[in-house]
């Protein structure tokens, strides 16, 4: 791809990401992320990308790959019987997320589509297939799968996914330079408590007879 063209898919996914984390990915109006992109007409995201749709999904391609390198780093070192390191080698790439606009810009788009990472139907998104954060969820899933029936299994593992992405888009506005928030526990801190929680909720007690 041409120098120029390049720039111009960099400057598109920048200024998408950042329309489609700040007005929402339905609100967002592509005259915008044009505009900020520094192009002169909605046609831009039609070449570079196919469609708007097509655009989202490169922001969300390029944010789990930002974090495959962490991910594989982990993989040798998980087991099955150990669901906290699971749930923390799962965590902390995300959390890192925070550190940048990029990744908080990630974190905000994520939130909206928690319901749609296909976790109770075992249908993940075409964009996990492969990745080591597809493996990890299926290390989570055996772990989980150990103490409980599948179908719970399932249902605690996407709303601790809705709970992850909830979490930490919360925290990106409170890391907003524009509106900067109270925090009351640093980034290690925010992290290890956010891993500890998740990782409670998934070995609950059963409650009493949940599929009599």
């Amino acid at each position: 791809m041409p120098k120029d063209a390049t720039t111009t898919r960099r400057r598109l996914l920048r200024a998408g990401a950042h329309h489609l984390a700040a007005d929402g990915i339905d609100a967002a109006r592509t005259r915008d992320i044009v505009a900020t992109a520094g192009q002169a007409n909605d046609s831009a995201v039609t070449y570079h990308f196919g469609s708007r749709a097509g655009l989202l999904q490169a922001i969300l391609a390029e944010g789990v790959q930002r974090m495959e390198p962490a991910r594989e780093a982990t993989l040798p070192t998980l087991g099955t019987d150990d669901l906290h390191g699971i749930v923390d080698a799962i965590v902390r790439p995300t959390a890192d997320e925070l550190r940048t606009p990029e990744g908080r810009d990630f974190l905000r788009i994520t939130a909206q589509l928690a319901g749609r990472a296909g976790i109770r139907d075992h249908r993940p998104p075409p964009l996990l297939h492969g990745t080591a954060l597809a493996r990890q969820l299926e290390l989570l899933e055996t772990a989980c799968r150990a103490t409980l029936p599948e179908p719970l299994a399932l249902e605690r593992i996407a709303v601790a996914i809705a709970f992850l992405t909830t979490a930490l888009a919360d925290r990106t506005g409170r890391l907003d330079p524009a509106t900067p928030q109270r925090t009351l526990l640093d980034h290690d801190t925010f992290t290890a408590d956010l891993t500890a929680m998740l990782a409670a909720a998934l070995q609950a007690p059963v409650p009493p007879n949940p599929f009599a």
